[in-house]
């Protein structure tokens, strides 16, 4: 196909912390990565100025660039009102990081968006989504919602609402594949004007499942990745699976990225299996053929 995107992998997926996860990156052949920035090491509280430069300069020094940061801050995501102003806050402290670091995308979880869009849960993200939206906008830079909660269809309804769309998406078509049972080639032309990053993962739908029980809402246990992955390894829902085993349509769904110019990363993210460095450098691999 001759695809111009970039490759990237997400760091944390290698299980090793952020610098040997760096060197592991540049070795499977990435020309990029995603880091996670919520806690620990990379939490925005834990970095001087000094230290954001050094970071940057080391990531240069290896040839890699940051494709985005991860700043998903689990829970109910923005559902919440009483929990969404320390959120709110945090989720910018953490796209300044970002920027700071030479990229201008941040992907998150924003929770599960309701059909009501008359209730208050949906007037909850709506009004927390919008700030950050502007907020984004304003730096030139996106919050991208990662897809698999909801249909297609629906979040761009969503995203529709808002007054930028400094609120994008970060287009995931495993997670429609294992959760919702959406096409995620019909999801790419759905969200076209919206998709800023992508991640490069594979799986299968086992059974049908009501999507609140695996990402959370309000009156459901909330959203944990530690929950998901071991959802994905050995649940009765979905698999994750490596990248050309599942039910992807890898060749239809690069092209319609192409059809609608997206010229951004795809970035593998694995969270299962037992040997993901091997998984990972196998996912280049497979990429690797549509260039």
């Amino acid at each position: 196909m001759g695809i111009p995107n970039k490759i990237g992998v997400i760091v944390d997926s290698f299980q090793v912390g952020v610098r040997e996860g760096l060197i592991k990156a540049k070795n499977v052949g990435a020309d990029g990565v995603q880091i996670y920035a919520v806690s620990g090491e990379m939490d925005p509280d834990n970095l001087s100025t000094a230290q954001r430069k050094e970071l940057k300069d080391y990531i240069a020094s290896l040839g890699l660039e940051i494709s985005a940061l991860v700043g998903d801050l689990a829970g109910h995501g923005f559902q919440d009102k009483n929990e969404n102003r320390w959120k709110i806050e945090k989720s910018k402290r953490i796209l300044d990081l970002a920027v700071e670091l030479g990229t201008n995308v941040v992907t998150t979880h924003i929770g599960l968006v309701p059909d009501d869009t008359n209730s208050e849960i949906y007037e909850s993200m709506q009004k927390a989504c919008d700030e950050l939206s502007s907020y984004a906008t304003s730096v030139n830079a996106y919050f991208a919602i990662e897809t698999g909660p909801e249909t297609s269809a629906h979040l761009k309804s969503f995203l529709d609402t808002l007054s930028t769309n400094g609120l994008s998406v970060n287009f995931d078509p495993a997670n429609m594949v294992m959760v919702t049972g959406d096409d995620p080639v019909q999801g790419v032309y759905n969200l076209k004007d919206y998709i800023v990053h992508t991640h490069a993962k594979d799986g299968i739908r086992l059974h049908q499942v009501d999507p609140r029980i695996i990402y959370g809402s309000l009156g459901f246990e909330p959203l944990s990745h530690e929950k998901i992955a071991e959802m994905a390894e050995g649940g009765e829902f979905f698999r994750e699976v490596p990248l050309g085993e599942g039910k992807v349509d890898w060749p239809a769904y690069i092209q319609a990225l192409q059809d609608i110019g997206y010229k951004g990363y795809l970035t593998i993210e694995r969270e299962v299996g037992s040997n993901p460095e091997a998984d990972i450098a196998n996912a280049v691999r497979f990429l690797n053929q549509f260039k």
